[in-house]
Protein backbone atom coordinates (compact mmCIF):
# COMPACT_ATOMS: atom_id res chain seq x y z
CA UNK A 1 0.00 0.00 0.00
CA UNK A 2 1.64 3.31 -0.99
CA UNK A 3 2.49 5.86 1.85
CA UNK A 4 1.81 9.25 1.80
CA UNK A 5 4.77 10.92 1.25
CA UNK A 6 6.01 14.62 0.90
CA UNK A 7 9.31 16.48 0.11
CA UNK A 8 9.78 20.28 0.61
CA UNK A 9 12.53 22.78 0.27
CA UNK A 10 12.50 25.50 2.53
CA UNK A 11 14.73 28.85 3.39
CA UNK A 12 16.78 29.56 7.00
CA UNK A 13 13.52 31.05 8.12
CA UNK A 14 10.89 27.92 7.48
CA UNK A 15 9.33 29.59 4.59
CA UNK A 16 8.26 26.99 1.54
CA UNK A 17 10.65 27.31 -1.06
CA UNK A 18 9.61 24.38 -3.31
CA UNK A 19 7.43 21.32 -2.86
CA UNK A 20 8.91 18.54 -5.06
CA UNK A 21 7.01 16.25 -4.34
CA UNK A 22 3.28 15.24 -2.71
CA UNK A 23 1.03 12.42 -2.24
CA UNK A 24 1.13 8.42 -2.43
CA UNK A 25 4.23 6.75 -3.06
CA UNK A 26 5.34 3.03 -3.52
CA UNK A 27 7.70 2.00 -1.11
CA UNK A 28 11.41 1.72 -2.97
CA UNK A 29 13.95 3.74 -4.36
CA UNK A 30 12.95 7.11 -6.07
CA UNK A 31 14.41 10.33 -7.71
CA UNK A 32 13.48 13.98 -7.68
CA UNK A 33 14.99 16.37 -9.91
CA UNK A 34 14.76 19.94 -8.82
CA UNK A 35 15.95 22.63 -11.03
CA UNK A 36 16.02 25.27 -8.14
CA UNK A 37 13.05 27.33 -8.70
CA UNK A 38 10.36 28.17 -6.09
CA UNK A 39 6.87 27.02 -6.43
CA UNK A 40 6.05 30.32 -8.56
CA UNK A 41 8.89 29.92 -10.68
CA UNK A 42 11.43 32.18 -9.55
CA UNK A 43 15.28 30.45 -9.47
CA UNK A 44 15.85 30.88 -5.69
CA UNK A 45 19.03 32.34 -4.53
CA UNK A 46 22.45 30.58 -3.57
CA UNK A 47 22.66 29.69 -0.12
CA UNK A 48 21.72 27.04 2.71
CA UNK A 49 18.24 25.27 2.32
CA UNK A 50 16.35 22.92 4.44
CA UNK A 51 15.24 19.08 2.82
CA UNK A 52 12.21 18.01 4.91
CA UNK A 53 10.74 14.49 3.74
CA UNK A 54 7.49 13.65 5.76
CA UNK A 55 6.10 10.43 5.58
CA UNK A 56 3.58 8.20 7.43
CA UNK A 57 6.49 6.35 9.72
CA UNK A 58 7.86 10.42 10.50
CA UNK A 59 10.06 13.43 9.45
CA UNK A 60 13.54 13.68 8.46
CA UNK A 61 15.25 16.75 7.46
CA UNK A 62 19.16 17.53 5.72
CA UNK A 63 20.77 21.02 4.91
CA UNK A 64 21.22 21.44 1.65
CA UNK A 65 23.59 24.16 -0.10
CA UNK A 66 22.47 25.85 -3.73
CA UNK A 67 26.00 26.81 -4.99
CA UNK A 68 24.37 28.75 -8.29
Amino acid sequence: MPDCVRLVVYDLLGRSGRTLLEGPLVPGVHEVVWDGRSDAGARLPAGVYLLRLETGNGVQSRTITMLR
